[in-house]
């Protein structure tokens, strides 16, 4: 990603094989930079389960304090957000689950959403097992 996510541009993860009988969290890391303008942002992410079925949320995530400073961690002017998706979740179908991943950002009272979405560099998922303590 170049510091632009198009709106029409899908991010999209194939899960790796995860054990059913264990539990997993799962977040969404975004990269962004001082060029990033909003204090927070909408993606659209669907999981897409191996039998057909597809889940869908559209999640609203806070990136900045109400004085502007940044919310991730980093100590440059990139900051690292980890961001939750769905926590406690199990995989019983086998096979493939794809997560696919959009912005929907929109400017205050404008139907149309933000085309080219600047700051934003990179954009990951990741699956974190649940252990017993």
């Amino acid at each position: 990603m170049s510091g632009v996510w198009n709106k029409e541009e899908v991010i999209e993860f194939d899960l790796p094989q995860l054990d059913s009988l264990k539990t997993y969290n799962l977040f969404v890391n975004l990269r962004n930079t001082n060029d990033y303008k909003y204090n927070n942002i909408f993606l659209i992410i669907a999981m897409n389960f191996p039998h057909g079925k597809i889940v869908t949320d559209t999640l609203e995530y806070k990136m900045a304090n109400p004085d502007g400073t940044w919310l991730g961690n980093g100590i440059s002017s990139i900051k690292d957000n980890k961001l939750w998706y769905k926590e406690q979740v199990s995989f019983i179908e086998e096979g493939i689950y794809t997560v696919s991943i959009k912005h929907a950002l929109r400017n205050n009272g404008q139907v149309e959403g933000v085309t080219n979405l600047e700051g934003i560099t990179d954009i990951g998922f990741s699956v974190a097992e649940i252990t017993q303590e």
